[in-house]
């Protein structure tokens, strides 16, 4: 097989998924799977779906182009606010996307009416992440001005935290949201739809025991993939941590000196590689590197530590004869590094479907 490569287990893929969906749907809360990480991959964004997603989530145009060309069949939602550039893409790829700029509503609303469609808007606020968001008190004008404009409709309400700034959705932030919630279908006389709490980092207060309040959907991306609670990277009881992993190709392994010798500057990305120790070490090198990969987003199997990373190359401490050249090393990857290597147009993918196993508690 071709390598780099990340190796894909969509089964692995549906059961975290149908894992977490039927645990929220008592709750009241259904998925919306975020198919951001893997650039809007067909058989990906399928797994989902057969894991119970009810809906598709994507913060670019192009991934959205790429499922429906490909005849992917469900609702799907721009999680991004759009750039006025792309309002025309938006209203026809999508039936709903997330907004905070009037501007930008009101240029959705003029390019649906061309299109002779109505167009769903989910207002997104602000509750103390500093990324998307109108403040609270702007809330009411929003919404005025989406009732007020043809072609468009109020979709729903929603909040993004644990992205930007690391703040945590607590049981205070989603109250909050909650009592936004109530006081705008009281001031407008309407029944909102979708009131949107967040992502993967929501898992803990939703799955916590205390009441979700009008929380009725999530987006869920990394928990999906992954296996693995954002706020503190711990694995979710139940999930898979494997369902993707990095493979990559072992191109040297030698003994060589612990410690670099002669003058020392700043390396390739910037600082000094952190090694320590005396003596010889065992040190390979694997053909994938920052170009790739974060390096500091991968667990390595046991017995390999990764030393360090340029553009093209990992570097790991291993044990005397543990990996030969040529020889495959699997890695699991964190967000950071899933990202990058589903971007790499030099990390291959292949695709399996193995049985599920119970997952160790």
């Amino acid at each position: 097989m071709t390598a780099p490569r990340l190796d894909i287990d969509l089964e692995k893929v549906r059961h975290n998924c149908r894992t977490l969906v039927d645990r929220l749907a008592p709750k009241g809360i259904d998925v919306t799977g975020v198919t951001k990480a893997f650039l809007g991959a067909s058989e990906m964004a399928q797994a989902m779906l057969d894991g119970g997603a009810t809906s598709l989530g994507d913060s670019r145009i192009e991934n959205l182009q790429a499922m429906r060309g490909f005849s992917v069949e469900a609702p799907m939602r721009l999680i991004r606010s759009p750039m006025l550039s792309q309002v025309d893409a938006v209203v026809e790829l999508v039936e709903i996307s997330f907004n905070t700029e009037s501007s930008v509503i009101s240029a959705l609303s003029l390019s649906a009416a061309q299109h002779g469609i109505v167009h769903g808007v989910v207002i997104m606020v602000e509750l103390g992440d500093l990324r998307e968001g109108v403040m609270p008190d702007d809330l009411s004008d929003l919404v005025a001005l989406v009732m007020s404009l043809p072609n468009v409709r109020l979709a729903g309400l929603g909040t993004n935290l644990a992205c930007q700034t690391g703040v945590i959705p607590d049981v205070a932030k989603m109250d909050e949201l909650s009592r936004l919630s109530d006081s705008v279908e009281v001031e407008f006389g309407i029944d909102i739809e979708m009131i949107t709490g967040g992502n993967s980092a929501n898992l803990s207060w939703a799955l916590s025991g205390v009441d979700t309040g009008r929380i009725n959907n999530l987006r869920l991306g990394e928990s999906i993939l992954l296996g693995r609670d954002p706020l503190h990277r711990q694995a979710i009881d139940g999930l898979h941590t494997d369902a993707i992993t990095l493979v990559a190709e072992v191109i040297e392994a030698k003994d060589k000196p612990a410690m670099p010798w002669g003058d020392v500057a700043e390396a390739a990305f910037s600082g000094q590689p952190e090694r320590t120790g005396d003596g010889t070490i065992h040190q390979a090198i694997l053909a994938v590197g920052r170009q790739d990969i974060d390096p500091d987003g991968l667990t390595s199997p046991t017995g390999i530590d990764v030393l360090g990373a340029s553009s093209d190359h990992l570097v790991v401490r291993t044990m005397p004869d543990a990996i030969s050249v040529g020889q495959e090393v699997s890695f699991e990857l964190n967000y950071s590094a899933l990202v990058r290597a589903m971007t790499s147009p030099f990390v291959e993918r292949t695709y399996t479907e193995h049985p599920v196993l119970a997952v160790a508690p």
